[in-house]
């Protein structure tokens, strides 16, 4: 059966499937939830005259002012609103969820099905910058034409998706997004991205749900990063960059990673507070190609305020304790697996780690950008999901 003739199908069956989980379009309107939210900001004392540790210790206050003063005086959420608009936005039941997410459809018939997966403290905005491109006809590495029908779900209690029960892990997160590639949205069979917690969904869903996934790209793997001892041990070398950033994924995991192990067991003292987390972002991020810049980093957060998300977010990991596995087991399939290391994100794994968990096709390492590749560097990652094709069999 060609593949034009199977989209015909897919087609029927986004109208036959969706009538069962109530697909409704979806507007972004929270307009009128701004005045409190800056008001909030205006009144919220940053410690006067007291001298705080210098950035070792985090955020400096230096940097917590210029972030207020531009929230206050610049930021303009109506019109990113307006922006983010542009895009079909839509909301479905499934199971006992309602599931936010953007589809944006290719014009040519042979496009790929695509979700990605984000994370925390990201959102659907970190794909913002790579949605459109993708849809676009365009040239792997191979010459193969490739374009992509693009779906950006929002994780369960992240934004407008609802909070999810309790004892919710990732595994059922990937068990709904499945329903929503085949079942509500019609797609037999669909390539998948992840990255931090979407990686996690994104293993489970390549790991799974073998019959409809036909590929996997990740820029994080749900994998502990091998420590430089454990690297030893199995005989595996790196480069000068992948030592760099095994460097600098250890000095994370002593360093940086508070936040985690709060969040994993005591969700509820940072989740009933603000935050500001922009860690593993590139030293160089606002030049180009990277796209984080203030008001990128102050629309991720008013999505959480705006949204009251920070709580339900955040359980993701109280829910998911061992959500990054010290165990490197092999996925049950033979689909190909794709992967892009970016030099600032907060861990690596060297390709010889990842072969032992999945079909290992694809590895290319970044000198630019970080934990937020969408964002930090959207050209890299557009290319990189490019090659699916070339294994899309």
């Amino acid at each position: 059966m060609s593949r034009i003739v199977l989209r015909h199908q897919e087609k029927r069956m986004i109208w036959s499937a969706s009538s069962n989980y109530n697909l409704q379009p979806f507007k972004i309107e929270l307009e009128q939830n701004v005045p409190r939210m800056l008001q909030q900001v205006k009144e919220t004392d940053l410690l006067g005259t007291f001298h705080l540790a210098g950035p070792d210790a985090g955020i400096t206050l230096e940097q917590l002012q210029s972030l207020r003063s531009q929230w206050l005086s610049d930021f303009d959420w109506n019109k990113d609103q307006a922006i983010l608009n542009k895009f079909h936005h839509f909301t479905a039941k499934i199971e006992t969820l309602a599931i936010h997410f953007i589809h944006e459809k290719s014009d040519r018939p042979d496009a790929i099905p695509l979700i990605l997966n984000h994370g925390w403290p990201g959102s659907f905005l970190e794909f913002v910058p790579v949605i459109n491109d993708l849809t676009q006809a365009a040239k792997a590495s191979t010459g193969q034409d490739v374009s992509f029908d693009v779906v950006v779900p929002s994780l369960p209690g992240f934004a407008f998706s609802s909070a999810p029960p309790l004892n919710w892990t990732i595994d059922d997160t990937a068990r709904i997004f499945n329903t929503l590639m085949t079942k509500v949205l019609g797609y037999s069979e669909y390539a998948v991205h992840g990255t931090d917690w979407g990686s996690g969904v994104a293993y489970s869903l390549y790991d799974n749900f073998n019959t409809s996934v036909r590929a996997t790209h990740l820029t994080m793997a749900p994998f502990l990063p091998a420590t430089p001892v454990q690297l030893a041990e199995m005989n595996i070398t790196l480069s000068a960059e992948e030592q760099f950033e095994e460097d600098e994924a250890m000095n994370w995991n002593a360093q940086g990673n508070g936040y985690f192990i709060e969040q994993t067991t005591k969700p509820n003292t940072l989740g009933l507070a603000l935050y500001d987390n922009p860690v593993g972002s590139d030293p160089r991020a606002g030049t180009p190609p990277s796209v984080i810049d203030h008001n990128e980093i102050l629309k991720e957060v008013s999505l959480y305020v705006l949204t009251k998300s920070f709580l339900t977010s955040i359980y993701i990991y109280w829910q998911n304790p061992n959500g990054f596995k010290s165990s490197y087991t092999k996925a049950h399939t033979d689909a190909p697996l794709l992967f892009s290391a970016f030099k600032y994100n907060i861990a690596f794994w060297p390709a010889a780690l990842l072969q032992k968990v999945g079909n290992l096709v694809y590895y290319r390492n970044h000198d630019f950008g970080g934990h937020f590749a969408g964002l930090d560097n959207p050209p890299a990652l557009i290319s990189d999901l490019r090659e699916i094709v070339v294994y899309w069999k």
